[in-house]
């Protein structure tokens, strides 16, 4: 799993979250930055209100916490995302002593990404090519 900071990099680049079940995220900002929140349909659901859409905590006694703006979350998503993310610039990821490489083409050129795990690395790439869009 990527860490809340890498994964308020992808959002700060551009990377939008479209809420599904089994979503992972982070609250950063209010005393919650250790936990990891999962969307479900049990506890924690989507909600469109007139003022926006907002993940809902439904039934949780312990916290004084309704509901929160998703803009006020990280999304932080999984190796089979991130790898998803990526689309028709995947090449290819490999593991070596080191760590893991993912390699992504770019306009013909083949980019390379190193991390000690395989979604930071898939996270890596993405970065990159959100960059290379030129999204804020």
């Amino acid at each position: 799993m990527i860490g809340v900071q890498l994964a308020q990099q992808l959002k700060e680049a551009g990377l939008t979250w479209k809420p599904t079940l089994g979503d992972r995220f982070a609250i950063p900002d209010r005393d919650l930055d250790d936990e990891v929140f999962v969307l479900s349909n049990m506890t924690i659901e989507v909600h469109t209100t007139p003022e926006g859409r907002v993940i809902g905590f439904n039934g949780t006694t312990e916290w004084a916490l309704d509901d929160v703006e998703i803009d006020e979350t990280t999304w932080l998503p999984r190796e089979d995302q991130l790898r998803e993310l990526l689309g028709g610039s995947f090449r290819s990821l490999g593991r070596d002593e080191s760590g893991y490489e993912a390699r992504i083409d770019l306009l013909g050129e083949e980019r390379r990404f190193t991390a000690a795990t395989a979604d930071e690395a898939y996270a890596a790439a993405l970065l990159h090519l959100l960059a290379s869009a030129g999204l804020p």
